[in-house]
């Protein structure tokens, strides 16, 4: 699940670029931003534009060099240059109240009219701005990648990350649904400024954490969730799909490296305490101090795994441990909702799945739990094995392949 924008280095373009502001936009309506959790929240709230700022525009060569630069394997040869935005956007938190969250959207220069949107879901990222409308690494360049095809590509940084007030309810299936799908529509509206009309079908495709939204929101463009827009294609990357019997268990058995599983399980249990309750004082679940602190989106990666023991014994009390290995209550329900991707609707276009042989963030083993149970229900589901890949190879591996396959024709 973590962000290989931490691992991977590309010299200056991991540096945050120069912005230039554009006119924000007006909106009908003035909630603020965050508001009393009995306000009702208008659908027409939803997907508004706040403002939006010009990061880069870069030729086709550029979209090329950058992508070789952060380690893609065999990436395709851009269509076209590019310009990269971010974009503030009205949404929801987990809860329902109204707030603004950031995300990407990259134009493909020189097109105009009606065209394909490709929307890429990051996986796990601790750091506000690390996120792709923030940072010009892997990420972004997946976003570039897309949008050097001819299709308009969005990003969303997800709730907390970014510009997004408050902290990221990390792993929280809700809330990354509804930043992802409303970030579709603030997306349609920006686009309209430039001569372009989104197209109905929207292509899904996520990385780790986003592998497990790539569903959810495949769910909900399926289920007419989100106006305007269908489900087109379905493409994930090594996700953590079944969090219950498959990821968890792996985190705890030593199949996930010990030091990744320390950074995913701090990360986690902080943001389910805030959404699902799981202890009263940290003390319950840590044997350190200042484990909630670190996940305040401000320290980078590299402060919070230095901080953080490198052992699961030596971060979990034992009783916090029989917890999280025998849920039960709230936190169990929660587990199954948040498993339900895979088991409670039947994709009706193909669903690929590609995982690592060698990944031991994400076990292959969800990939093949996920399959099994869609298959089960009549999807057409097939697993894409990368022989020998770990995590991060996964995904510089599968994007360029997945970028060939939501290519529009000439």
């Amino acid at each position: 699940m973590t962000n290989f924008l931490a691992k991977t280095t590309a010299g200056a373009l991991i540096a945050a670029l120069a912005l230039t502001p554009l006119t924000a936009f007006a909106t009908p309506q003035t909630l603020p931003a965050e508001a009393s959790a009995s306000q009702v929240v208008p659908a027409a709230f939803r997907g508004q534009l706040v403002s939006a700022v010009k990061l880069e525009r870069l030729s086709a060569a550029a979209v090329d060099k950058t992508a070789k630069a952060m380690g893609f394997v065999n990436p395709p040869q851009a269509r076209n240059g590019v310009t990269a935005y971010r974009v503030v956007y009205r949404t929801i938190t987990p809860e329902g109240r109204p707030t603004t969250a950031s995300g990407l959207v990259v134009l493909p220069n020189g097109r105009r009219g009606s065209l394909s949107v490709a929307e890429y879901l990051h996986g796990t990222n601790g750091t506000k701005n690390q996120v792709a409308s923030m940072t010009a690494g892997p990420d972004r360049t997946i976003a570039l990648m897309l949008a050097g095809s001819g299709l308009v590509a969005v990003a969303p940084d997800y709730l907390g990350l970014g510009v997004g007030p408050g902290r990221h309810p990390y792993i929280d299936t809700r809330s990354e649904t509804t930043a992802s799908t409303d970030l579709l529509l603030a997306a349609k509206i920006f686009s309209r400024r430039y001569g372009v009309q989104l197209k109905r079908d929207v292509l899904v495709t996520g990385f780790s954490q986003g592998g497990r939204a790539t569903l959810s929101v495949g769910r909900a463009l399926q289920n007419k969730e989100v106006p305007g827009f269908r489900l087109g294609a379905l493409e994930a990357v090594a996700g953590p799909y079944d969090l219950e019997k498959t990821e968890l268990p792996a985190v705890f058995d030593g199949r996930v490296n010990p030091q990744v599983a320390v950074l995913y399980l701090g990360y986690f249990i902080t943001a389910w305490n805030r959404t699902v309750g799981l202890y009263d004082d940290p003390r319950e679940a840590f044997t350190v101090d200042g484990v909630e602190e670190l996940f305040d989106g401000y320290h980078q990666v590299e402060e919070i795994a230095m901080a953080l023991p490198s052992a699961l014994d030596q971060l979990l009390t034992p009783a916090f441990k029989a917890k999280l290995l025998n849920p039960s209550g709230a936190y169990l329900r929660a587990l199954r909702e948040a498993d339900s991707i895979c088991r409670d609707w039947t994709p009706r276009v193909p669903v690929n799945l590609h995982t690592g042989t060698a990944d031991t963030d994400v076990v292959p083993a969800n990939a093949t739990k996920c399959a099994t149970t869609l298959t089960h229900r009549g999807a057409r589901v097939t697993i894409h094995p990368i022989p020998h890949a770990d995590h991060n190879t996964t995904a510089l591996t599968a994007y360029p392949q997945i970028t060939r396959t939501f290519t529009p024709n000439p």
